[in-house]
């Protein structure tokens, strides 16, 4: 009898992930476009080149154009134009990219111009230090799957950059750019961390519901809430460099991205639970099962919604200082075209991965029913795992 339930897990998850999974492939390889003929901003003037200069002395009195001195790798001292708004921020022994323009655009200028202008801080060592001290910690403390977690990381990475940018500049449409970007990545990640498992299936088949479910939800969203995405500051260049493009799709492919992680999370949990609960009761009903999974899904939902919303507060919280200081109705602020795309990518986020716990464990209970073979040899396999 169990192998028989092991026999019947198989076929289900099989059944259902097939069509995903060869949906996804067909889609990537029709949606694919060649990033080669992809427009390039350029933003910099013929002729000009970047530097890395060290700041060595500061006057931001100076009655010229020039408010720094720096020297530079060669050792030689070169004179830097600041914006006033950054000089507070400058400090002697800074490390700053500039703009080397070169002598013959200044034909004209005042007598002095400097020809190094300021154009960001450099801060690639200490994002290397972080990047470095966070790799070595999630190795530490999760081992073999910490490794693993940073491996898929840097394929999904690697896969956005290889499919979903180009297909969203070609002009492709967003929604199934969204669906079968997310649907890859989740694959590769999901099965390279956990391994290849019934647990494993049954959070991706989860994980892939509540895409879709956030992706037709932000369809509908973005358009009854005429979301055009012209509120950021770089809309006007995209809509210049890529005349095809869909600003309003490629708001909704971010919607569905944006909240990837957070939909991966609750659904390997719940799987997890089920699984632990079937092991801890190995003759339990799925009801029984699934109404205890539900009891930590609605936990998870709760702390999960909290997640989400404070994610995005915080990323955008110049956005919500701005609304807090404006002199307009709170409504009139807040369904504000900028203002409004945060709010709705926060809502739709949440509704799709509140509706990913219940099918994930209602899934999860049928898969690992009473006597299944499945619970008890993934929750073994997860154990040793950990243990490596």
């Amino acid at each position: 009898m169990p192998v028989a339930a092991s026999r019947r897990t198989r076929l289900l998850l099989t059944a259902l992930l097939a069509p995903v999974l060869l949906a996804t492939v067909v889609g990537g390889l029709l949606l694919r476009a060649p990033d080669d003929d992809a427009p390039r901003l350029e933003t910099m003037a013929p002729g000009s080149s970047v530097a890395e200069v060290t700041v060595t002395a500061i006057d931001p009195d100076a009655t010229d154009m020039a408010q720094l001195a720096a020297r530079t790798a060669d050792g030689d001292e070169v004179e830097v134009h600041a914006p006033p708004e950054y000089l507070p921020e400058i400090e002697v022994g800074d490390a700053v990219r500039v703009i080397v323009l070169p002598t013959a655009d200044l034909a004209g200028a005042p007598p002095g111009t400097p020809t190094h202008v300021f154009v960001d801080f450099v801060r690639g060592p200490p994002m290397l230090l972080l990047a470095g001290v966070m790799a070595v910690l999630v190795v530490a403390v999760a081992r073999l799957r910490g490794a693993a977690a940073l491996l898929g990381l840097g394929l999904s990475l690697a896969g956005l950059a290889w499919f979903t940018l180009p297909a969203l500049i070609a002009g492709r449409p967003a929604a199934a750019v969204a669906v079968v970007s997310a649907t890859g990545i989740m694959v590769v990640v999901l099965y390279l961390v956990h391994g290849f498992s019934a647990r494993t299936s049954t959070a991706l088949v989860g994980t892939v519901v509540g895409i879709l479910l956030t992706a037709g939800i932000g369809a509908w969203a973005t358009g009854a809430t005429h979301l055009t995405g012209l509120g950021g500051e770089n809309s006007l260049d995209l809509l210049q460099l890529a005349p095809g493009m869909s600003l309003s799709g490629v708001l909704l492919c971010g919607l569905v991205l944006a909240g990837l992680g957070v939909l991966n999370d609750v659904t390997i949990t719940q799987a997890s639970a089920v699984w632990e609960l079937r092991a801890s009761s190995p003759t339990a009903s799925r009801r029984e099962v699934f109404a205890r999974a539900m009891r930590i899904g609605r936990d998870h939902i709760a702390s999960t919604v909290y997640t989400v919303a404070f994610a995005y507060v915080g990323a955008a919280l110049p956005l919500v200082l701005l609304v807090a200081m404006s002199d307009r109705a709170v409504l009139d602020v807040l369904s504000a075209g900028e203002v409004a795309e945060e709010i709705v990518r926060t809502l739709v986020g949440s509704i799709g991965l509140v509706l990913a716990i219940p099918v994930t464990t209602a899934l999860g209970a049928l898969v690992a029913g009473p006597g299944s073979l499945a619970s008890a040899d993934d929750v073994v396999e997860d154990r040793e795992a950990v243990e490596v």
